[in-house]
Order: C-alpha cells, then structure tokens, then sequence
C-alpha cells in the first residue's frame, strides 16, 4: 500500500512510525518522477508491512520541502526512527532502492 503523505500527517505517519519509512518527494509536472511511480508501486508492495512507502507532493508542501533542503526531483528520503537515514536523488534503478531499504532493516 502506498500513502500520501502531507504537512498534517507527517509527524505521525512518518516521524513516529515504528518501521522505516520511504518518502517519494515528487512533483505532478516532473517526468522522471512519473517514471518512478511503478518502481515505487512496486516496492511499496514487496515491502508491505516491513516498510511504510509513500509520496509527498513538494508543491502542496513547501514547508517540509524546505525543510529537508528538496532541491530537484525525485528525491527518495528513507526515515528510521524520525530522522533521515538516508537520501536518494533522482530517476534510480529499483535497486538502488531496494538496498538502501535493506540496509535499515
């Protein structure tokens, strides 16, 4: 399953989740991020119930863009217990994913 994640659930769904967490901070208009959307599909579901996976749109949410300094998209943030445990920039191999994941498991 895939979240939406935004400003006012952010703290609860993210920062406070007991397991990592993968947040694809995306924009409607941007093509690579379009070409991302199965990979993530596709992990949200290989990861169900181990990883929580997600999208945050950065133009309904310029505060947490801001925040944590989005400069291009995508950009894959994976939490573990409420702070960035590491950040992935740009249309990736799903691998590359899949074993920044592993690595926090």
């Amino acid at each position: 399953m895939e979240y939406k994640f935004t400003k006012e659930n952010f703290q609860e769904e993210v920062l406070n989740a007991k397991e990592p967490v993968l947040v694809d901070m995306f924009a409607t208009w941007c093509g690579p991020c379009k070409m991302m959307g199965p990979v993530i599909e596709e992990i949200a579901a290989d990861y169900e119930g181990k990883v929580k996976v997600g999208k945050l749109d950065i133009d309904q949410d310029p505060e947490l863009t801001a925040q944590y300094k989005i400069m291009s998209v995508p950009t894959f943030l994976l939490f573990k217990d409420g702070q960035v445990a590491d950040k992935i920039i740009g249309g990736v191999p799903k691998e590359t994913l899949t074993e920044a994941i592993e690595k926090l498991l």
